[in-house]
Parts: structure tokens; sequence; C-alpha cells
């Protein structure tokens, strides 16, 4: 279950027997004190969550990975508005190459704050504008009105709040037929997912849209003329240095030899290798975490004053709030000075996530070649806002109490969110415990009779008769039971 695109018999066994040292290669040129803070952080990676009275438990990088099933991760660090270090740790595949910091991996919707530079350089160059009805630049396909025929705008399709479908893509297996990006948009054969339409008052409401990327993409190829990867490369990745990326899908065969290849939530690689995603300016993007770090780095210099990509003012416009703490495709997490823009990103066999201050010049991405890599992102970047102090991302203390075993059995049960999937509560070995994705059971700690939340992330289930609301930060999302 994942808001962004979804989207084992440990199979690389032969890193835990001991070729992590083989392993851990080719360290981003980093000054000599980084090394015991990198040693630090690679042995304190800890949960999003504890219980008071409990010390946090913390786990080394080495072990996370065995335990989640994740072959290979990449990291990047920013410090003082420079790339202080980057890492590779595990491999590439089963028996394959050591993941370094140059090995690619899908951004997954990573690739939405990309482009939404990409289509904020456009409109600085008056080829698009940010709140005019997108029609009026779509040649090749039109967005139908929808109930109320309010007109959706670019900053609306960037900022998630255009009441557009389809949230998430899950892209196509090897061998599968790969569907042109109007056909996507349509819902039509061979797409997997149905027609991008409006379907809410566009302005009005929040809400999580792949398929409002998707016709952003189409309108800046319309407007341009030009392939996507290619605009994309001119106007956001070579500008920015972003030498080790591209939007190319598939990605060339030669490219292809330096990806970290996707792998299951039990550790087998997806048959085929990577999937393909035609929706571009959604999921398309193949880059490292370095690459990612210098266009964080580009942001933080815009809202600073610099000019780069972007106008200092423009820059201001992408990274101030529409609506949910949302901006024009990055998250913001708190409030100024301390405020950070972030995205997490998840294709089949890949997770990952951007993390990084507005003000601060520090920040970090990590990429996994795992389905079940969400997590292990999340806890090695939380080791690093542990080492260097950072004021967010921090281990969050809760009081938990014990729920009568009548409470614990009524909880028991599956429940579906509305085109997201469902998540299964249920007592194992005598704790109560949820699956909220793939069958990856967890322990459910209470708070109360009706808010329960879990360690691994900073999630809560508030819990009502016949289903309740999953919070996770500013994104709330109701829940129904069906079993």
């Amino acid at each position: 279950m994942d808001a962004g695109n979804t989207k084992r018999p440990w199979a690389v066994r032969a890193i835990a027997a001991g070729a992590w040292g083989s392993a851990v290669l080719a360290c981003w040129p980093a000054q000599a004190q980084d090394a015991d803070a990198i040693g630090r952080i690679e042995r304190g990676l800890r949960p999003a969550v504890a219980i008071q009275g409990a010390t946090p438990d913390t786990r080394t990088l080495a072990a996370e990975m065995e335990r989640l099933h994740v072959p290979g991760v990449s990291i990047a660090v920013i410090r003082g508005g420079k790339i202080a270090w980057a890492k590779g740790h595990g491999l590439t595949q089963a028996g394959g190459a050591p993941v370094t910091p140059h090995t690619l991996f899908q951004a997954a919707s990573i690739s939405k704050p990309v482009t939404a530079m990409a289509a904020l350089k456009m409109v600085e160059a008056g080829q698009l504008e940010l709140d005019a009805d997108i029609n009026t630049v779509l040649t090749s396909w039109k967005l139908p009105p929808g109930p109320a025929r309010r007109p959706a705008t670019l900053r609306q399709l960037l900022s998630h709040t255009a009441g557009t479908t389809v949230s998430g893509f899950p892209g196509y297996a090897a061998g599968a037929q790969v569907p042109a990006l109007v056909q996507v948009l349509d819902g039509a054969a061979p797409a997997n997912t149905g027609p991008v339409r409006i379907e809410g008052m566009p302005g009005d409401a929040w809400k999580y849209s792949g398929g409002g990327y998707s016709i952003v993409q189409q309108a800046m190829v319309d407007r341009s003329g030009r392939p996507f990867d290619a605009l994309l490369d001119d106007t956001v990745l070579k500008p920015l240095g972003m030498t080790d990326s591209s939007f190319a899908q598939p990605l060339p065969t030669a490219l292809l030899a330096r990806a970290a290849l996707p792998h299951t939530a039990k550790g087998t690689p997806h048959p085929g290798g990577p999937y393909t995603y035609p929706e571009l300016a959604a999921a398309g993007l193949w880059t490292t975490p370095t690459d990612l770090a210098k266009f964080a780095l580009a942001l933080q210099r815009g809202a600073a004053g610099a000019g780069g990509v972007l106008s200092p003012t423009m820059t201001r416009t992408m990274l101030r709030p529409v609506m949910n703490d949302y901006a024009l495709g990055l998250g913001i997490d708190g409030r100024a000075p301390q405020h950070a823009f972030n995205h997490g990103g998840s294709n089949v066999g890949y997770q990952n996530t951007l993390y990084a201050f507005v003000q601060r010049g520090d920040g970090a991405v990590v990429m996994t070649n795992g389905d079940a890599g969400a997590e292990l992102a999340e806890e090695l970047l939380r080791a690093v806002a542990a080492e260097y102090r950072w004021p967010t991302k921090q281990t969050v203390m809760r009081k938990a109490i014990a729920l009568p075993a009548a409470t614990r059995a009524r909880l028991a049960g599956r429940y579906e969110i509305k085109g997201l999937g469902s998540f299964d509560i249920a007592e194992r070995e005598g704790k109560l415990m949820v699956a909220l994705r793939d069958k990856q059971w967890e322990p459910l700690y209470a708070e109360s009779a009706r808010t329960l939340f879990v360690l691994s992330r900073e999630l809560e289930l508030h819990m009502a008769d016949t289903g309740g609301q999953l919070v996770s930060g500013s994104f709330k999302v109701g829940f129904t039971r069906v079993r």
C-alpha cells in the first residue's frame, strides 16, 4: 500500500555470510572526520517510534538489509550546502556487482519534483502558465471536463489539488506491451490503469495523483514539441550536472549494466528485471542519490537567493505549500526556519527517500533495490539525523497501554483503503499485529482503544466502529472494514 507508485528466502546469502566488506565500496570523497560519523550511522539505524521508558533499539545497516531482504542501498549526505559524502552498500543483484555512488536506481515518485522544476522553467520562459486551463497548451489530447466543469491548472496538477484520478502506476514487466502516453491518459489498451479524469473540484481538496503528472508530461511535450526525456535532460539534468540521470524508459542496455536490479520483499529478483514506466513525469527517472543531492542543493541555493535552473522567486514558489503541506512537486515538513522539503519513491523493486532542509544546507537521499526498502531507507535517514543533530527525523517516544483480549479480538480483520489496497490486523504469537503491505507483519501498539501505532514509521490508525482513518504526517485517508 503506497500513496505513490505501486506499488524471501534471502537470495543474497553470500552477503550475509561475509561479502559486505567487498560490497561496501566507492565512497564519495569525504573528509577524514566523516569516517567516524559514517561508522556510527551504519551501526545506528533506529525506528521511527519507540516506547516511552525503553531505550530505542538500534540496529546495523548490514543486519537490517538482511532482515528486510534488501540487496543494495545507496546514500548521499548533504552538509553545509555541499555533498559531504556518498556511499554504496550491498549488491546490484545476487552475485552481481557492488553498489557504488554511481549505481543507477529507479527514482519512482521522486521523478515528480524533477518534473516540477522543468515545468516551472517553462513557466519562466513563457511556454506554460501556472494558473491557466491546462487544455490551452494540450494539443494531442484534451482533459475532459469534470463534474463542475472547472478547469485544471498546472499549479493544481503539480500540487495534487486538481481533483484528478489515478494515484500511482504499477509499471510494465519485461515483455509486456507498453502503451503510449495518450493511451495511459485515456486508460486505453494496453494501459493497465484507468483513464485520467477530473473527479473532484479542482482547487478544493488534496488528492495524490500520478495521473495529474501524466497530464503535465503531455502538456510539456505538446508545448515544447520535444520528447520528454530530451526536454528534461536539457532543462534540468544537464544544467545541474546530474550526469548519472536519465528519463529514458526502458533504460538503454549500456546504462542497464550500471543499474541496481529490482527485488521483491522476499529478496528474490523481479523476473525480467526493471519494469518500464511510460509515465515518465510521475515515475520514470533513473538516477543516483548523488545526482538527487545536486537537485536538492539547487533548491537550497535558489531559496537562499542564488540563481540556477529557476530564479529565486520561482524556487520559493516551488517550495511554497499549496495544500496538505504539499508544494509544487514536494512535501514540506515543519515550519520555517527549520522546514524541509521531501519526497518518497516507490516503483516495483525500488524504494527511496529524499529529505533536505530549505535553510540549513543539510539533507540526505537514500535509494534501495528492494520492495521492503522503504523502512530501511527511513531508518538510515534517522541515523543520519541523529548523528548530525537534525531538528526533525528523530525517534518519537510514545506511551503504550495494554488492550483487553476482547478489544484485540474486535480489532482483528481486513480493512480497505479505496484505490490504495487493503491491510490486515490480527493476533499473532500473542500480540496484536498489522500487515500494512505484502504480508509484512509488525507489532501494533495502542495509545488508547481507538488510537493504534507502529514503531517502523510515524503512522497512526484511528479506529472507528466500521473502519477509521490512517494518518501519517499530513497524509490522511479513510479505510473501511471489509472482513
